[in-house]
């Protein structure tokens, strides 16, 4: 589009172009009043003779052409002037950045102004959304569970007795602006015999930047500076918690861990102590969400357990956003054998005590033979969309194509934040009783979300 984008709404640049345009034409016009009568006499005698001369007559051409010319001018070394001074700003500012002024002011300016969206979840899952979110709103938080208790988060968490900050780092990492490299060094592990070995740089990070500004919170806020995070990462709570588990077959497992790993079927999830307190700042970031995604991730350990903190499971209850589950694509061994999409909406209600969703996002894409016969190996299976099923319990279901084209079969993040956000402009605009608006919005809009996406 060129010069024209610079005309885009909410880029708040055009109100000092017109001020500089306004202060232009008063200089000039205050200019022509400090000169006499004379003086302008004098130069409009000149003009008269420099005409006679080009052209033999006495006319107004040549003070026309010479004032058109003048104006032009005087207009493009304006223009060239305030070009000049705002790269000079820019490079000022920001030396390392490598995109277009204008790119830059759109990121800030319209990221910032998108609904506000809080993610409750944890693991993998979590951070495959957020990878997608943070390009599309900049107001989105990530309210991350703290049971971890394996790897190196288990062993900083017995340790040093802080929450683990395994998955808060997974959060930090892909809410980060330079994802790429921030990835690579923040996910790397040492090796060797060293008392270091298998633990996590990133993990080592926000112990240190906990410990320095006097809590996880307070590290995370540092943490989310340090790496421009497009975002807010808050734990559950800043107790430390365990997961426990009633197995089917009678036993009792403790540990996020050793559930994960013990190949049973979960019949109750249990939090160890009960009734902890929730982080102030995550219960505030769900009651004023204009949107509220659970999941996707580990039905158990990821999702639930964040529901079994009182004050979160009242805050999602209470809170007057839009709800939405994002379900898994696969099942997991040992939490979800057998599971549908519509016992995972069961079960999800079943923990919060009453029915609380409105919306639930399930993936409608075919999985190819090869990839199904590598997962069934593992003892996972495609998880069924169950449409009938779940609309039945008066929740509205959206199906989409969700598969990432790696090998591996989980979400895309720029496929799963086009459907969420496409849902989410389409109720801004329209309410929740215009569906087929939904799919004309996201045709016209969601074009551009998908080129930015695909640039980064």
């Amino acid at each position: 589009m060129g010069w024209i984008s610079w005309l885009c709404p909410g880029i708040q640049l055009k109100r000092w172009l017109l001020l500089f345009t306004a202060g232009v034409i008063v200089c000039a016009f205050s200019l022509a009043l400090l000169f006499n009568n004379q003086v302008m006499g004098m130069a409009e005698e000149l003009l008269f003779r420099l005409s006679y001369l080009a052209t033999g007559e006495y006319g107004n051409t040549v003070p026309v052409v010479l004032g058109i010319v003048g104006m032009l001018l005087g207009i493009a070394i304006m223009i060239y002037a305030v070009r000049r001074i705002v790269r000079s700003i820019v490079e000022a500012v920001s030396p390392e950045s490598s995109d277009s002024l204008l790119e830059t002011i759109f990121t800030e300016r319209k990221l910032s102004s998108g609904p506000a969206i809080t993610v409750v979840g944890g693991g993998t899952g979590l951070s495959t959304l957020l990878r997608g979110m943070k390009y599309i709103t900049g107001n989105c938080t990530a309210v991350v569970s703290v049971g971890d208790d394996g790897g190196s988060s288990g062993r900083l968490r017995n340790e040093l007795g802080i929450i683990p900050p395994g998955d808060l780092r997974k959060c930090v990492v892909a809410m980060a602006d330079s994802e790429p490299l921030m990835e690579r060094v923040m996910q790397y592990r040492f090796e060797g015999d060293s008392y270091l070995s298998g633990h996590s740089l990133g993990n080592l990070f926000l112990a240190a930047i906990a410990e320095t500004e006097g809590g996880m919170v307070e590290g995370l806020n540092a943490a989310s500076q340090i790496l421009k995070v497009r975002g807010h990462v808050i734990p559950t709570t800043l107790h430390n918690i365990q997961l426990a588990a009633d197995m089917t077959d009678g036993s009792y497992v403790l540990g996020q861990a050793e559930i994960a790993q013990a190949h049973k079927t979960v019949q109750r999830l249990h939090m160890v102590p009960e009734n902890v307190p929730a982080t102030q700042s995550a219960v505030e970031a769900i009651r004023q969400a204009d949107i509220l995604v659970l999941g996707p991730g580990s039905l158990y350990t990821s999702v639930i357990c964040n529901l079994l903190v009182p004050e979160i499971r009242e805050a999602v209850l209470q809170c007057k956003a839009t709800k939405i589950y994002v379900c898994n694509v696969m099942t997991q061994p040992g939490e979800t054998d057998g599971f549908g999409a519509y016992e995972h909406v069961k079960t999800l209600t079943e923990y919060a005590g009453k029915p609380f969703l409105d919306y639930v996002i399930v993936n409608s894409e075919e999985i190819s033979d090869e990839q199904k016969a590598l997962y069934r190996a593992k003892g996972q299976e495609p998880i069924s969309p169950d449409i009938e099923k779940i609309e039945q319990m008066g929740i509205h279901v959206i199906p989409a194509k969700l598969i990432s084209k790696s090998d591996m079969v989980r979400h895309d993040p720029q496929k799963l934040a086009r459907a969420i956000m496409s849902l989410a402009y389409r109720l801004r605009l329209f309410g929740r009783g215009f569906i087929f608006f939904d799919y004309l919005f996201m045709r016209h809009n969601m074009r551009k979300i998908g080129k930015m996406l695909g640039k980064k």
